[in-house]
């Protein structure tokens, strides 16, 4: 009865680790596979290291990506960290193209105004009209 009583907890101890972290970790993997198994060309993706992309190519281990309009990189699907959905995506995507163009910044105040405003009137080389 001693040795059960010791042995006990240890036992308690690897369903515990089990339970909470190695059968969660297992299904996202298994998760993380599948998706990277179920790419076609034309998916949006963002990798591991947060480059946002297009499928173009799908081979065996690989996949060729279209970061811009003719630029095209190979990676491996391991490296394809998730899917991204038409409302995912870059935070400057957001924005329209109109307002970043007239130089006003998210306050609406214009670049000039808001460089001066930053520095404090301090250097007055900044300052533009």
């Amino acid at each position: 009865m001693g040795q059960l009583g010791s042995i006990l907890p240890l036992i308690l101890l690897v369903v515990v680790f089990y339970f909470l972290l190695i059968r969660p970790q297992r299904k996202r993997q298994q998760e993380a596979i599948k998706m990277q198994n179920s790419l076609t060309p034309g998916t949006r993706v963002m990798t591991t290291t947060g480059l946002f992309a297009t499928v173009v190519v799908v081979d065996n281990e690989d996949v060729i990506l279209e970061v811009a309009p003719g630029i095209e990189t190979r990676w491996v699907k391991a490296a394809i960290g998730r899917v991204v959905t038409p409302g995912d995506g870059p935070v400057g995507d957001d924005e329209p193209a109109a307002h970043q163009a007239d130089g006003l910044d998210d306050e609406g105040k214009k670049e000039s105004e808001a460089t001066v405003e930053r520095n404090g009137d301090q250097d007055s080389s900044t300052k533009q009209s």
